[in-house]
């Protein structure tokens, strides 16, 4: 065969060249599947997502308040309402006591506290059923959701804590040393909404009355913790047994804390944070156990 035509028989275009066959590529896949039984509680996991939970707590802050009149201020505007109820009903009219405070700021102290755990337990609740759109399309932390909007509550509870403040002040009412113990308080705050909030938002997604219970058992548990009337009121054991309450350890921490309350939480404060941590770390595990479900029935 003559050159010319060794020429024209190879491929115009491409150079002659002795290089090997590439060798095919291996691509190592993660195969996620359903979880079985009791499954780890997966905070690793939520770790590595933690700018996730970042934004989504900014998306929740942005949508709590987008397209409103009153914009923040309904964080300060509830529970000066309430307040004002409580004030007139319980304070001028039943004469409830109220520790030798004045009644308004008696009652304002422990609805600050109370309004952030309200407030996030009622959206914790419905974080999985608001977001199903992402729970069938694509897959991260599902405990993000309820734990994004627990923490978003935190803007809130800022809001109203600088009305508490302001307050004190008008009343002549000055911290002590005691205050270096809110951030617990609000700690066990926090903890027992999201204890809460992830039972409720697990059982939302496959039992959608839910969102029915959480307004009722929320106006019934208000009127089971010290808000409009002091723990003083019962003697011991039966103050440390109300302690079971989570929350009447809050209210009371935070009065003691702030406002220099003679009823100092003591062995009440003890008894709410068992069974606060008690309530995160079943939520936890009830959560994960019934998580493989979320999106199929959601």
């Amino acid at each position: 065969m003559t050159k010319a035509m060794q020429e024209s028989a190879e491929p115009r275009g491409l150079p002659h060249t002795d290089i090997a066959p590439i060798a095919p590529r291996i691509i190592s896949k993660t195969r996620i599947e359903a979880s079985k039984g009791w499954t780890s509680l997966g905070l690793g996991e939520l770790w590595e997502y933690r700018e996730l939970v970042v934004f989504f707590v900014w998306r929740d802050i942005k949508v709590r308040y987008k397209q409103t009149i009153m914009g923040a201020s309904w964080a300060i505007i509830q529970p000066i309402f309430t307040m004002v109820v409580f004030s007139l009903f319980f304070g001028r009219l039943a004469q409830v006591p109220s520790d030798d405070l004045p009644y308004p700021i008696f009652s304002y102290a422990a609805l600050v506290p109370w309004t952030f755990f309200a407030n996030a337990l009622t959206q914790a609740s419905n974080s999985l059923v608001a977001g199903a759109n992402m729970l069938k399309k694509i897959y991260f932390p599902r405990l993000s959701l309820p734990i994004a909007t627990v923490l978003a509550g935190i803007v809130d509870f800022i809001l109203a804590f600088l009305v508490l403040l302001l307050m004190m002040f008008y009343y002549g009412i000055t911290p002590t040393v005691n205050a270096l113990w809110l951030p617990l308080f609000l700690l066990l705050a926090l903890v027992t909404s999201l204890g809460v909030g992830l039972w409720f938002s697990a059982m939302n997604v496959q039992f959608r009355d839910v969102r029915y219970t959480v307004p009722f058992l929320t106006q019934a548990w208000l009127f089971a913790t010290p808000i409009a009337y002091p723990s003083s009121l019962l003697s011991e054991p039966w103050r440390t047994i109300y302690g079971l309450n989570p929350m009447a350890g809050v209210v009371e921490g935070f009065r003691w804390a702030l406002l220099g309350t003679d009823t100092a939480p003591g062995p009440m404060i003890i008894a709410s944070s068992f069974v606060a941590l008690a309530l995160l770390i079943s939520g936890i595990v009830y959560f994960r156990r019934m998580e493989k479900t979320f999106a199929d029935v959601v």
